[in-house]
């Protein structure tokens, strides 16, 4: 056994050793680590100075963009990784994830060669602002589904719960680069997590063929709740030991909580709950024109409240 298989296999053994019968993991006890926000949703990505304002409204830490196009990569320059690091000591904020978005979803990973140096260059600055785990996602360009003539997506399912066709050799790319970059993630202690329209199952494919416990799932409450996908089900499907990091959000409204929202929170607090979940809660909502500051204290405050 080479050097790789046995870290890989070690850690997989670590993780079942520690996880309790079924897929729950850790205790029903266990409390989410805290409340971030997206930095597109603080302000202008990769930019430090909207660290304050975290705080301001309320915020315990930043889930940070590597960058936004291939001549603007800040999280590069180890004065930009300087400046987050001593405004996140002055304002007490962490970084609590990194994100390759909306670089991935113009340059998909799943066809285009240089994308894997953009998930290289999460995994570097997560290790530098100390986070334990990216987002690497699949939307817009980087879509991992098929779409029929009309745009729509191919439904394969015959059950209650939506489930559409993948594109297979896509796919098969995202899980060939995949393992070329565990590695690298692998020396840095830092997961890397799939965030993008498949389902559950679909996606725990994809990790075990990747065969790499540093890769997980990066969940969203509302994307899969509006792809017509068991979201509490799921949740639980997954289990706390292969979900990185929860986006926090609704449908068809800018606030967490009230009646103009799709997305039954209570009911995915009860699974998290019931997986034992303890890392990071990420708002990502802007809340309502010009009331960022109102908006978002209030959504920090009910995530509080409901998944605590």
């Amino acid at each position: 056994m080479n050097r790789r298989s046995f870290i890989q296999k070690s850690m997989a053994a670590a993780i079942i050793a520690n996880m309790p019968a079924g897929v729950i993991a850790a205790s029903s006890n266990s409390k989410p680590a805290g409340v971030g926000i997206c930095d597109w949703n603080l302000g202008t990505s990769a930019d430090p100075s909207y660290i304050p304002l975290a705080a301001e409204v309320g915020l315990e830490a930043i889930q940070v963009s590597v960058g936004t196009a291939p001549d603007r990569m800040p999280l590069r320059e180890r004065a930009v990784r300087n400046r987050y690091i001593e405004l996140g000591k002055q304002h007490n904020i962490v970084f609590c994830s990194v994100a390759a978005g909306s670089i991935l979803n113009q340059i998909p990973l799943a066809t285009e060669p240089q994308s894997a140096i953009y998930v290289v260059d999460a995994l570097e600055a997560a290790k530098a602002l100390g986070s334990t785990n990216i987002l690497t996602a699949f939307f817009g360009n980087g879509d991992l589904l098929e779409r029929d003539d009309s745009g729509n997506y191919i439904n394969i399912s015959s059950g209650r719960f939506a489930e559409y066709k993948w594109k297979e050799q896509e796919v098969e790319r995202v899980i060939a680069v995949m393992k070329q970059i565990v590695p690298r993630a692998e020396d840095l202690g830092v997961i890397i997590g799939l965030e993008n329209t498949l389902t559950a199952d679909q996606n725990l494919k994809i990790i075990d063929e990747i065969g790499s416990p540093m890769v997980q799932i990066y969940y969203d409450t509302g994307n899969p709740w509006g792809n017509g996908y068991d979201v509490p089900g799921e949740i639980r499907k997954i289990g706390n030991h292969r979900m990185c990091e929860v986006h926090i959000k609704n449908r068809g409204s800018s606030l967490i909580y009230g009646d103009e929202g799709e997305v039954d929170m209570e009911a995915c607090a009860a699974a998290l709950h019931d997986i034992g979940y303890d890392k990071w809660l990420v708002l990502e909502t802007s809340g309502r024109r010009d009331r960022f500051k109102e908006d978002t204290r209030a959504n920090a405050s009910y995530v509080r409240q409901v998944f605590f």
